[in-house]
């Protein structure tokens, strides 16, 4: 075990432990996903984090599939703006579209994007 060190920088210590647990942080440094994996879990959250994209999901999670103008409807949004939020949520995969003729059918890309909704769902109520 070895002891906190002190940064150089401005002399600001890092840690107020006076030990550092080398077998947790080796573990836990080994099950950190890269970078490049950690950026796009980030980028995921992000498209999530936006009102009208979760009421389009969330939407979508109480039906089999949806037409653009039926989730214009239902949110009060013109289908301009829904087609731009379904185009962001397309391109994180979290929706995907079936067409048939001129009409656009969205649905939730799979059941992940379901279960990610409900346990954010379930974590902010657990507390109410």
């Amino acid at each position: 075990m070895k002891k906190a060190a002190k940064s150089n920088k401005d002399s600001i210590e890092i840690c107020q432990t006076i030990e550092i647990h080398e077998d947790i942080v080796k573990n836990v440094r080994e099950n950190t996903p890269d970078e490049k994996t950690l950026n796009e879990l980030t980028e995921l959250f992000k498209v999530i984090g936006d009102k009208t994209r979760m009421k389009i999901l969330y939407t979508l999670m109480q039906v089999e599939e949806m037409c653009v103008c039926d989730l214009s409807y239902v949110l009060g949004k013109t289908i301009s703006a829904v087609s731009h939020q379904l185009r962001v949520l397309r391109q994180a995969n979290l929706v995907k579209y079936r067409k048939v003729g001129k009409v656009v059918y969205y649905s939730l890309d799979d059941e992940h994007v379901k279960e990610l909704i409900e346990v954010g769902y379930i974590h902010i109520n657990e507390r109410k």
